[in-house]
């Protein structure tokens, strides 16, 4: 089988095409393609498929390492807008790529960055999904380190966002998994931790559903910026700063797309023998989706 390995600030992709090849992959079989030991080790692995609606160029499905499906990655998706067009599948300029359900819209800048049209970002609760009474720009939630402020806000996927101030002292590592697991997130989330530097620049780590702490987070940034937003924190256009290098996200308001810029590159090709190996399930909660069919 043949795949290529794709990176956006340090998030790492295996990308299958799925167009031009016969694909039979499990939940298992996808972990031992991101096992990084005895399968090629990504974060994500993404499916490039024939598009299921008209207007689409193509569709994309998104497998967390844990080999649960996701609706959407703002990392990985701007690597597929990449790999449909060195791999010859579309044409080059604007794409209109599915992905659950949804169109989204990219474009290559001549420096070689994808700009993505992102959505709207909902944040009505029960939509999200986020188990609330009423719409709140910010929820009050307990965890063992206290009560915590979140938002709550779907770009695609459930994202809970917290104000750190120093997001290099930030509890990731013991409350990420702990919100990403809380009872008011039915299918998980993905948790931020996000230092406001001034109106225009924000640090973030973000603790990735499925995942764990990964050096940048498409959405995630997304995510971060409209919480900022609606707590009057935050200009339009905003620096995002992660780990893994810096992404500009553009949201002017309520019911209007959020963009995002970001780099995205191609790091090899290869193949890899199939069967492939199959690796055990090693991150604890429950799945993300219900999504389990073969590919």
């Amino acid at each position: 089988m043949r795949f290529t390995k794709m990176e956006a600030l340090g998030n790492d992709f295996v990308v299958l095409d799925g167009i031009r090849q016969r694909l039979g992959l499990t939940p298992e079989t996808i972990r031992g393609l991101a096992d990084r030991r005895h399968g090629v080790g990504c974060d994500q692995v993404l499916i490039a498929e024939p598009p299921g609606q008209p207007a689409a160029d193509v569709r994309y499905r998104i497998y967390n390492a844990d080999g649960t499906e996701v609706e959407h990655c703002g990392n990985g998706v701007r690597c597929l807008a990449r790999f449909v067009v060195e791999a010859g599948l579309v044409r080059p300029g604007r794409l209109r790529i599915e992905t659950d359900g949804r169109i989204t819209e990219t474009e290559t800048l001549p420096d070689g960055r994808v700009t993505v049209d992102m959505g709207a970002p909902e944040l009505e609760p029960a939509r999200i999904p986020f188990r609330a009474p009423a719409r709140q720009q910010c929820y009050t939630l307990a965890t063992s380190r206290g009560e915590q402020a979140v938002g709550a806000v779907s770009m695609g996927n459930p994202h809970a966002v917290l104000a750190v101030e120093d997001v290099d002292t930030a509890p990731v590592a013991t409350l990420g998994p702990e919100l990403e697991a809380h009872p008011s997130f039915p299918n998980r989330a993905n948790v931020g931790f996000m230092e406001i530097v001034d109106r225009g620049r924000i640090r973030l780590r973000v603790y990735e559903r499925g995942v764990g702490e990964t050096p940048a987070c498409g959405t995630g940034a997304c995510a971060a910026v409209v919480a900022g937003r609606l707590w009057d924190r935050l200009d339009p256009v905003v620096a995002v700063e992660l780990a893994g290098g810096s992404l500009v996200v553009e949201w002017v308001g309520p019911e209007r797309s959020v963009w995002l810029t970001g780099a995205g590159r191609t790091v090899f090709h290869g193949d890899i023998a199939w069967p492939l190996p199959t690796a055990p399930q090693t991150t604890p909660g429950a799945p993300a989706s219900s999504k389990d069919e073969t590919v």
